[in-house]
This record gives C-alpha cells, sequence and structure tokens, in this order.
C-alpha cells in the first residue's frame, strides 16, 4: 500500500503545481493518472501549442510547461501511478482516506485532492464486439505504458493520428510483426512519421492495412485473431496477433467520480471558494473539474485554486497548529 500525505487525482498542470505549494508546507504529494505520463491534455493532446497566458512567461509550449512543472515539483519527491483510474474512495476517519484503482494499487491519504481537469480521459473504443473480452491483461490495451512488454509479439495496431504513427514506427524495431490498420488512404499524422511508416511498409517491416477497419476479435483465453475487413472491397482477412492498440483519442468523462457522494453540476464539482474544498471534508477539487459563481477555466486559476487548497489542507491535517506563511524569497525552497 503506498501512503502519503496528500493524494492528486490527475497529474495535469494544476494537479503538478499543487505538489510545490503542499511541499512548501512539508506536505508529501503522490499522483494517480490514467494517462501514460504527467501532463494531462497538454502532454496527450497538443504538447507543442504555445500557451500565451502563464504570468511570466509571453509565449510557452504545453509540454515545455509540464517539464517546467515537473522540474519545480522535483525538491518535494512526488510519487506517481500512471495509466491507472481511481475506482473508489473510501473516508475510513478525519484524515484517513482509501482510494483503490482499477488495477488494484491502493492509497492511503489524509486528504484528496481532485485534479482532473475535464475528468478522466478514457480510450474512445471502436465498435468491436468482444473487446471487453481481451481487455485487462488479455491482449487489448489503449495505450502503451512498457514497450518491452510487446518485445517478439505479434502486435496490430489501429489509428491514424500521431500516437499511431509513432509506436508503428517504435515498435516496428520491438515487435516479431506489426500490422498498422487505418481507414483511409491519408494520415493525420506529421508529414514526417507518414514517409518513416510507408519506407517500413515498403521494406516489408511492417504490415499496412489502409481503407480498412478492424471488425471482430477472437481467442480462447487472450486475444489470438484480429479480423480486418476492406471497406472498398468489402474483402476480409484474419490477421494473428498477440496484442492489439486502439489507439483513436480519448474523451473526457467524470467516471467513478460521480458515485463518491459530492456535490456536481453538470458533471463539474461543487467547492467552496474560500478554500476550493468540496462537501466531504478533506477532499478538495481544483482546476478545471471544479465549478463555482465566475469560475474561469485558465491554467492560472488552477494555480491559485491550489495556492489555497494547500493552506487549506495543511490546517485539515493539523487541526490547532499555529503556522505563519513565510515567502519563497525569504525562506527559499528546501527538498524532503
Amino acid at each position: 500500500m503506498i501512503t502519503t500525505d496528500i493524494v492528486i487525482i490527475g497529474a495535469g498542470p494544476v494537479g503538478l503545481f499543487a505538489i510545490f505549494e503542499a511541499g512548501l508546507l512539508k506536505m508529501r504529494c503522490h499522483l494517480i493518472d490514467y494517462l501514460p505520463q504527467a501532463g494531462g491534455q497538454l502532454s496527450e493532446i497538443y504538447p507543442k501549442k504555445p500557451i500565451y497566458d502563464i504570468p511570466g512567461f509571453p509565449s510557452i509550449l504545453a509540454q515545455e510547461l509540464v517539464d517546467n512543472l515537473l522540474k519545480q515539483a522535483e525538491p518535494f519527491k512526488p510519487g506517481f501511478t500512471f495509466g491507472e483510474r481511481v475506482e473508489s474512495l473510501e473516508k475510513r476517519n478525519e484524515c484517513d482516506f482509501l482510494l483503490t484503482t482499477n488495477m488494484g494499487t491502493q492509497i492511503h491519504s489524509k486528504v484528496v485532492v481532485i485534479a482532473g481537469g475535464l475528468g478522466c480521459f478514457e480510450p474512445r473504443k471502436p465498435e468491436v464486439s468482444g473487446l471487453d473480452k481481451f481487455e485487462n491483461g488479455k491482449g487489448i490495451n489503449y495505450m502503451i505504458l512498457d514497450p518491452e512488454k510487446y518485445r517478439g509479439q505479434k502486435m496490430v495496431i489501429a489509428g491514424g493520428g500521431d500516437s499511431a504513427l509513432d509506436w508503428a514506427i517504435f515498435l516496428s524495431e520491438v515487435c516479431s510483426e506489426l500490422t498498422l490498420v487505418h481507414r483511409s488512404e491519408s494520415f493525420r499524422g506529421a508529414p514526417d512519421s507518414v514517409s518513416k511508416v510507408m519506407k517500413l511498409a515498403q521494406d516489408g517491416k511492417i504490415k499496412l492495412e489502409l481503407n480498412s477497419t478492424l471488425d471482430a476479435v477472437r481467442g480462447s483465453d487472450t486475444l489470438e485473431i484480429v479480423d480486418i475487413q476492406n471497406l472498398k472491397t468489402k474483402e476480409k482477412i484474419s490477421v494473428s496477433a498477440d496484442h492489439l492498440i486502439p489507439l483513436f483519442g480519448l474523451s473526457p468523462k467524470l467516471g467513478p467520480i460521480e458515485n463518491w457522494g459530492l456535490n456536481l453540476d453538470k458533471h463539474a464539482i461543487e467547492v467552496n471558494t474560500d478554500d476550493y474544498s468540496t462537501n466531504v471534508p478533506g477532499v478538495y477539487a481544483i482546476g478545471d473539474i471544479n465549478t463555482y459563481k465566475n469560475k474561469l477555466k485558465l491554467i492560472l486559476c488552477g494555480f491559485h485554486e491550489a495556492s489555497l487548497m494547500s493552506h487549506s489542507a495543511y490546517k485539515y491535517m493539523n487541526p490547532g497548529v499555529k503556522y505563519t506563511m513565510k515567502y519563497t524569497t525569504v525562506q527559499g525552497v528546501h527538498e524532503f
């Protein structure tokens, strides 16, 4: 079991800045995110998009901002759990929460902070019957956490964006066989990546099935066959596969949070703007996932919320203990 002072659900920019603010108050954080890396939407959807409203930065790329936030948080030694979603939240006592993920990981914390942006980003699944039979370690995954897991394996990747292209290029040197399936003749990804994929196909290092879609998945206990249909000719082929990775993007959903007894308004969590606490003592919500009068969904507003939340969380964890805030220009930043 993982034990921490504050568990932060969501590793986007607001959750990352909360590590720093909590660390200044000597509170250790552990972050959980369903995505395979820190950064939230910034890293997953638009890492190269410039952002213009971060104080002190006339312009900064989204991924550069994430990298800076991670570096800023380093002195406070945060923990991370990626590729997992919090399924249950149990309040056992004051300053005593137990969270359990879909993979069975358990985290014990004194305070819970929900910084999930627009919610948990869940994969867009293709309309292929039987997918759920081979999920959860039986051959079908919707993100790649450890490429070495696929060494010497037969792989099918479906999709036409940058993620599908990049992984096809990388895994062509890892998998024994790799088939890339795309419903069109043209790709949405970077031209350089498209050229590399085409060259790999010409050299026989990968199989390319264009104008095609997933038709069915088959197997006994684990995935064995992926059936593919050509959309023009209607011809079907069967590909032997140990793994199928559909990469059709992500969609935000509130997910299990809806069942945690929190006050909600149109799929957002209502908070007290004094400290961004929820109706459940010890549980806070910061960033785009919360709602209140005159709410602005801006990263810089989320940073402000993280600051007030941290001071309130300190008081919640240390009732009766007087704390005098000292500016970082006076006390600096001290590592744990």
